[in-house]
């Protein structure tokens, strides 16, 4: 395999420490053509389908890819916004804080940038950035609370892949996840808190988490348990006993089981039981996107207050909360321990001195 071409290399230059976010993706535009570019990439990943690829091709390519992006796409044009995507947009923002963040905490030097495992930028384009910038250590932080092999192991994935192309490969750190982590989870109470504030409170609290096959749990993915974690430490933050909120899961794709209970299925039973208001949050988003804002407060909605429900409330993802970033900064700091003591000044005669030794032993820069 040839290897990507490498930056230009300076003597004397203070190497920099990278922080890469990585969320999901997105499509490019709220349209058919852009969601079949963006379905055909993120069905193909084996992580996300396990199924055999002879088995899954034909229905991937003249099925899926046919009828699919055109629904998709209506969807995605009913919560686009002005700016793109609300993920994109989201993420992109969360990362320009990080960076500011960091900077307050440390004067070492950072470079904090953002990719899509789907659609772009692209995981390998940003790890290139990076390196384009000085950045010889890198700390990955997938943006999923909860680890799922689907998600946080396939965003793994496209580093490592990236790194199969590169011939000086940076030192690597990586989160694997975050989902009981104290800053995230107070956040989290912290949100429902503000929202109650202002609107009361619900009957029932639904913690609506994305669903994965059933099968995924019983081969030993981590996914299931480490939500119903962050549902229980979430829960007791906010004081709420057993009968006073429910964890469900979302996004079934397909005719296979999937973690249970539904989301839809269970707000339409509390509408059929008379349960007046219910408020959903998805505490396994950090940022708000189509299965969010659209499936959610919009399907769900619609579907609970068909069944005889009388109040739906979705509370926000965390977004660009300060105590959200704040956490994700303390995340990012525990993990570049040891990383963080270069101070950039105290550095620079050091870096000088490297730089005319290379150079009198014939180097060109």
């Amino acid at each position: 395999m040839p290897f990507n071409p490498e930056p230009p290399y300076n003597h004397g230059t203070i190497p920099k420490i990278g922080v890469l976010l990585i969320n999901l993706g997105t499509p490019a535009a709220p349209t058919a053509a852009a969601l079949r570019f963006y379905l055909k990439e993120f069905l193909s990943d084996p992580r996300v389908i396990e199924i055999p690829r002879f088995a899954w091709w034909p229905i991937l390519n003249f099925i899926i890819l046919n009828t699919r992006p055109k629904k998709s796409a209506l969807k995605y044009a009913k919560i686009w916004m002005p700016d793109g995507s609300p993920l994109l947009v989201h993420t992109q923002k969360q990362a320009k804080l990080l960076q500011g963040y960091l900077g307050e905490r440390t004067r070492a030097p950072l470079v904090v940038d953002f990719a899509m495992r789907y659609g772009a930028p692209s995981v390998e384009s940003v790890f290139e950035k990076l390196k384009a910038q000085g950045c010889d250590r890198l700390l990955v932080i997938p943006l999923y609370p909860q680890y799922a092999a689907s998600a946080t192991g396939s965003a793994l994935d496209a580093v490592f892949a990236a790194l199969e192309k590169t011939r000086n490969v940076p030192a690597l750190r990586v989160v694997k996840h975050y989902h009981d982590h104290p800053g995230y989870i107070a956040a989290l109470a912290q949100n429902i808190n503000d929202y109650w504030m202002q609107n009361g409170r619900p009957d029932k609290l639904v913690m609506s988490f994305h669903g994965v096959p059933r099968f995924s749990l019983d081969k030993g993915d981590p996914y299931h348990c480490e939500c119903q974690k962050t549902g229980r430490l979430l829960a007791e933050q906010l004081g709420l006993q057993s009968e006073q909120y429910q964890i469900t899961f979302q996004s079934r794709f397909g005719r296979a089981e999937w973690l249970k209970p539904y989301t839809q299925a269970t707000l339409e039973d509390l509408g059929r039981k008379g349960v007046r208001r219910v408020d959903v949050v998805c505490p396994g988003f950090v940022a708000d996107c189509l299965e969010t804002l659209e499936e959610i407060a919009m399907e769900c909605r619609a579907a609970y207050l068909s069944s005889g429900g009388k109040d739906f409330h979705y509370i926000p993802c965390l977004n660009q909360r300060p105590d959200w970033i704040r956490a994700l900064t303390d995340i990012a700091v525990s993990n570049l321990q040891g990383w963080l003591s270069e101070d950039p000044v105290q550095l620079k005669p050091s870096a000088e001195l490297s730089r005319s030794r290379a150079l009198a032993l014939g180097a060109r820069n």
